[in-house]
């Protein structure tokens, strides 16, 4: 089924404020850049109780987010701003019609966290334990579980894959043995996602650049199991060559080394067959 999503630039910038709405649905989402808080203070409806991902990268480059709840957001943010350093962007989720209160707020946080520490697409690091569930009855978890479902659609829209889990279905295999790393994966609209239980090179060659990210990839998501360095869970990467990279520990042309059980490259299943 079909879906209208609007986007509205608030200040005509869009690289600036805005908010997405889906048709007929009450979750509005506001996209904060850090350098546009100012320009929000005035805004009634962010002083409300709000769901909010604080959203930015490390010094190493690996996507981060805190997700918290407030019940006036743009009263938490100024902390925020003064004391978290790695946030560029915040997406605000409220109620159009104001119909959510705190508790069901809590509930959204609940929910966020889990899928986001299960999803592993994001270092939530500041969020240390996924925040317990408020007592809300039946029917109120129903309508709160759906507004999560329009959160997640609302941030997948955008381009944030916090909530998004791998998961293999029916894919098309991929392999990959590359300097003691012995990896399957699968492509789709995502990225490359590599499978738990694949092995990884243990070391990189001298020239890879990305030596520092891989060192922090592997601490949190692999392990040392029986003198194989393993992957602990499905962990998608934005391209099949950064997928490879990161499972060999050199540079290497994804859509090359990727190989089905057919011997045939990701280029030709993929790429190829589009001329």
């Amino acid at each position: 089924m079909g879906k209208t999503i609007t986007t509205y630039l608030i200040h005509g910038n869009p690289q600036g404020v805005q908010y997405v709405t889906i048709s007929n649905r009450t979750c509005k989402m506001f996209v904060i850049p850090r350098a546009s808080l100012s320009s929000i203070k005035e805004r009634e409806d962010l002083k409300q109780p709000a769901l909010y991902i604080l959203l930015g990268d490390n010094e190493e480059f690996t996507p981060m987010a805190y997700i918290g709840e407030s019940e006036n957001f743009f009263e938490r943010i100024k902390n925020h701003d003064n004391k978290k350093g790695f946030w560029q962007k915040a997406l605000v989720f409220i109620a159009n019609d104001k119909a959510i209160n705190k508790a069901d707020i809590q509930y959204l946080e609940h929910l966020s966290v889990g899928l986001a520490k299960k999803a592993k697409r994001h270092s939530i690091s500041d969020n240390k334990q996924i925040p317990k569930a408020p007592n809300l009855s039946e029917h109120q978890k129903d309508t709160i579980e759906d507004f999560f479902n329009d959160v997640k659609m609302l941030t997948s829209f955008i381009h944030c894959s916090i909530f998004e889990i791998a998961e293999q279905k029916n894919n098309h295999l991929f392999y990959m043995k590359e300097r003691g790393c012995d990896a399957k994966g699968f492509y789709d609209e995502t990225g490359f996602t590599v499978l738990q239980g694949s092995i990884l090179s243990k070391n990189t060659v001298p020239s890879f650049r990305e030596s520092k990210q891989r060192e922090l990839f592997i601490k949190e998501f692999a392990t040392l199991h029986n003198d194989k360095l393993t992957l602990e869970s499905n962990y998608t990467f934005p391209s099949p060559s950064a997928a490879a990279n990161f499972c060999a520990g050199c540079s290497s042309n994804g859509w090359k080394v990727w190989k089905d059980s057919q011997g045939k490259t990701l280029d030709i299943i993929y790429r190829q067959q589009l001329d």
